[in-house]
């Protein structure tokens, strides 16, 4: 019914877009005057003292000081406020939880890792969980209550038909079919799931290598190979939550893997998994193949041969790893035809601009399909990054809503 309050077009719900849209110019340009605002969203000075007066009643801005040193009389500046909600992210993998909080601005606040070593968890998930997330709410001085929502990233995914984890054997715990509901019950705010190589794909997307690009692949290569698909701007997961689980893709160059979800391995990863490197580089000839684990001894080995790539068994070792990944981008690129392809995760990176110039040339030769290759520039954390990028998002469109 025309008129009625919420119905768009009328006052409430243009006010609550103006509002957004003020909220989203603080978040970006940090703080700004009231005829700064006014001026980047094309409303009067007094309808932008109306919308400033409105969102610092709701808690949702602060004068954080004046513009003195600049032209003219000094004025008030504005800024978001930090503590008007907190969100966290969890990262999971089967040796450790790394757990951060951040404020609505998107500041780390607190951090907190918890190392859960052992195939058989000493304590149960819901209680590894919980653990991780307090420590990081402790260490931003807050309550667990305070949060506004959790996400929660793992490898593999879960089943939205079923509740049940997929796609990661590896993690041990994780695979009840009550969980879901055991952690809901254990947490007072709402949480999701999502992959682990998707929210690296939510981070570049918000902060990195993709922003601004709605059609992309990201390649993950860190202890197992996985790949995130956007299309059209959105995440694609598949019916079973398995879309971009790459590792098991069939690919020439290595025998079929049989019975892929229990060997929780395929073709792909076989040939073009981080710990293949070593083996490849002992092959070559390359000298000094440090010992100790896979994924560090890659991210050595690649580092090492793009410092000494101009000839040698360095060269081979990363013309001859560029093939083995342009194999399986290939079939992905064909399928997908994305415009960009992120390369991310430290068995890739490590390799630098040398590494991905290789990909992009034999990516060229064996596909049709010509995306762009770039680096990853989120380092740091991709995945806990991603997972507190997912919910602050959700956190932002409940919290800066104004009309509710």
């Amino acid at each position: 019914m025309a008129g009625t309050a919420g119905t768009p077009g009328t006052p409430r719900v243009l006010r609550a877009m103006n509002d957004r849209a003020a909220l989203d110019l603080l978040l970006e340009h940090g703080p700004l005057s009231r005829t700064r605002i006014g001026n980047l969203t094309g409303l009067s000075k007094p309808t932008a003292s109306q919308l400033l007066a409105r969102l610092e009643a709701a808690g949702l801005v602060r004068v954080t000081g004046t513009s003195e040193g600049r032209p003219g009389p000094s004025a008030q500046l504005y800024a978001v406020n930090p503590g008007a909600a907190y969100a966290a992210g969890l990262d999971v993998a089967p040796d450790r939880i790394r757990a951060a909080v951040a404020d609505i601005t998107g500041r780390t606040v607190g951090e907190y890792e918890l190392p859960t070593p052992g195939r058989r968890p000493a304590q149960s998930v819901v209680r590894q969980v919980t653990d991780a997330l307090d420590g990081a709410v402790k260490a931003a001085g807050l309550a667990r209550g305070e949060l506004h929502r959790v996400v929660i990233g793992t490898p593999g995914a879960f089943d939205p038909n079923t509740g049940r984890l997929r796609y990661a054997s590896h993690l041990p715990g994780w695979h009840s079919p009550a969980l879901l509901d055991e952690l809901a019950a254990a947490l007072p705010m709402p949480v999701e799931y999502e992959n682990d190589v998707n929210l690296v794909a939510v981070a570049e997307q918000r902060l990195g290598a993709a922003r601004g690009h709605g059609d992309f692949v990201l390649l993950w290569n860190e202890e197992g190979l996985g790949a995130a698909l956007v299309l059209g701007g959105r995440l694609h997961r598949g019916w079973t939550g398995g879309a971009g689980e790459v590792g098991f893709l069939p690919v020439p160059g290595t025998p079929l893997v049989r019975q892929v979800t229990r060997a929780n391995s395929g073709g792909y990863q076989e040939l073009a998994g981080a710990q293949e490197l070593p083996k490849l580089a002992r092959e070559l000839g390359v000298p000094d193949v440090p010992p100790g684990p896979y994924t560090e001894a890659a991210r050595e080995l690649l580092a090492r041969a793009a410092e000494h790539a101009d000839g040698g068994p360095h060269r081979e070792l990363l013309t001859a790893y560029a093939t083995r990944l342009a194999t399986g981008l290939a079939a992905l690129v064909s399928v997908l035809d994305p415009e960009l392809v992120v390369l991310s995760g430290s068995a890739l990176t490590a390799g630098g601009e040398v590494l991905r110039a290789l990909i992009q040339a034999e990516l060229e030769e064996l596909a049709a399909a010509r995306p762009r290759l770039v680096l990853g520039d989120i380092r740091e954390h991709p995945v806990l990054r991603g997972a507190l990028e997912s919910a602050l998002a959700t956190t932002r469109d409940e919290v800066f809503d104004t009309s509710r």
